[in-house]
C-alpha cells in the first residue's frame, strides 16, 4: 500500500511538473503565405524546431498579389504547410485554411477556418495571458477576426512582418509586398486601440541574409527536409528582382520575425507612435537584430532535422 501511495505522489508530482512546462511555452499561432515565396518555410521549420513555443495551429494566407499566385493562392499556402508539417512530423499541429480574399471596406471579414480558430483560442487564454499571432503575410485573416469580435483585442499579442520603417524619422512606407495584399487588414490592425501591435519592418529583417552553399553545406544529402528547402530555393522564380541571378543568396525576413520571438535578446524593439493617417497610439517595432546569433540558433535547432 505504501509502495502505491509513493508512486502516485511521483505521477502527481510529474503531472504538475509537464504542466508547469507547458504554462511557461509561449502560445503561439502562425499566419503564413507560405506559397509566395522561400522564407516562409525556412520561418516554419525553425517555430517547429523551437522548444520555447506551443505552437496552436499554423494558418494559410492568400498573397493575390503576386504576378505568380494563381486563382486560389491561399490552398497554394496550405498544400504547402501540409508538405513541410509531414516532413518534420508534427502532424499534431492543425493547418486551418486562410482567406483566400483581401478585405474590401472595414466591416466585413472574410471568415474562414483560420479567423475561427483566431477568435475560439483568444476567448480560451487564461486571465493575464495573450495568444501570440505570428502574421508572415497579409494581415487578413486576424483583421478579420478582429472585425467579427473586438473582444479578442485585450487578448491577443500580433507580430507582423511588413512596411519600411524608419526609425529616426518615424517614417512608414506602407509599399510593401505584405501590406500590399490587404492594405484595409493592416489599417485595422494600427487602428485598433489596445492591441498588442509588434512590427518586424522589411528595413530591419531585410537584414538577415542566407547564402545557399551555407544551406547546402548544413543540411546532410538525406534530409528530405533540406531537399525541400534547397529545391525551392533553386526552382523558385524570384521575380521581384533581376539581382542576383543565380540566387546565391535570399534574404530571410520571416525567420527574423520568429527568431525574434524565440530570442528577444536578439532583437531591439523600441515604441513609437503610429503613422500619421492612423489611430495616434503606441505600437512597438524592431529596430535592429543580431544576425550572426539569429543564424547561429536556426542551424543549431534544425539539425535535429538534418
Amino acid at each position: 500500500m505504501f509502495k502505491v501511495l509513493i508512486y502516485n505522489f511521483y505521477v502527481f508530482i510529474s503531472i504538475i511538473g509537464l504542466n508547469q512546462i507547458n504554462q511557461e511555452k509561449i502560445p503561439l499561432i502562425i499566419d503564413a503565405d507560405t506559397a509566395n515565396e522561400l522564407d516562409d518555410l525556412f520561418a516554419i521549420a525553425r517555430a517547429v524546431s523551437e522548444p520555447k513555443f506551443n505552437i496552436l495551429a499554423i494558418n494559410s494566407a492568400q498573397f493575390n498579389n503576386s504576378p505568380l499566385a494563381t486563382s486560389n493562392s491561399v490552398k497554394e499556402s496550405q498544400l504547402l504547410n501540409e508538405k513541410i508539417l509531414r516532413i518534420l512530423n508534427r502532424k499534431e499541429i492543425i493547418l486551418p485554411l486562410g482567406a483566400n480574399k483581401k478585405l474590401v471596406n472595414y466591416e466585413s471579414p472574410q471568415i474562414s477556418e483560420a479567423s475561427e480558430l483566431i477568435v475560439r483560442k483568444a476567448h480560451e487564454m487564461k486571465k493575464g495571458e495573450k495568444l501570440n499571432i505570428a502574421v508572415l503575410g497579409p494581415c487578413t485573416n486576424v483583421a478579420s477576426a478582429i472585425i467579427k469580435d473586438p473582444s479578442i483585442v485585450p487578448k491577443i499579442r500580433v507580430y507582423y512582418l511588413g512596411i519600411w520603417h524608419n526609425p529616426k524619422t518615424n517614417f512608414y512606407n506602407k509599399k510593401e509586398f505584405n501590406t500590399g495584399n490587404d492594405p484595409i487588414a493592416l489599417e485595422i490592425l494600427l487602428n485598433s486601440k489596445g492591441l498588442d501591435f509588434n512590427l518586424m519592418s522589411a528595413t530591419t529583417s531585410q537584414k538577415l541574409i542566407f547564402l545557399k552553399d551555407e544551406v547546402e553545406l548544413n543540411f546532410s544529402n538525406n534530409s528530405t527536409l533540406g531537399s525541400l528547402l534547397i529545391n525551392r530555393w533553386k526552382s523558385f522564380n524570384r521575380w521581384w528582382t533581376k539581382e542576383d541571378p543565380d540566387k546565391k543568396k535570399w534574404i530571410m525576413w520571416d525567420l527574423a520575425l520568429i527568431e525574434a520571438i524565440a530570442n528577444p535578446k536578439l532583437a531591439i524593439s523600441e515604441t513609437f507612435f503610429t503613422p500619421d493617417e492612423n489611430v495616434k497610439r503606441e505600437i512597438k517595432i524592431y529596430t535592429l537584430i543580431n544576425v550572426i546569433e539569429m543564424k547561429k540558433k536556426f542551424w543549431s535547432n534544425i539539425k535535429r532535422y538534418n
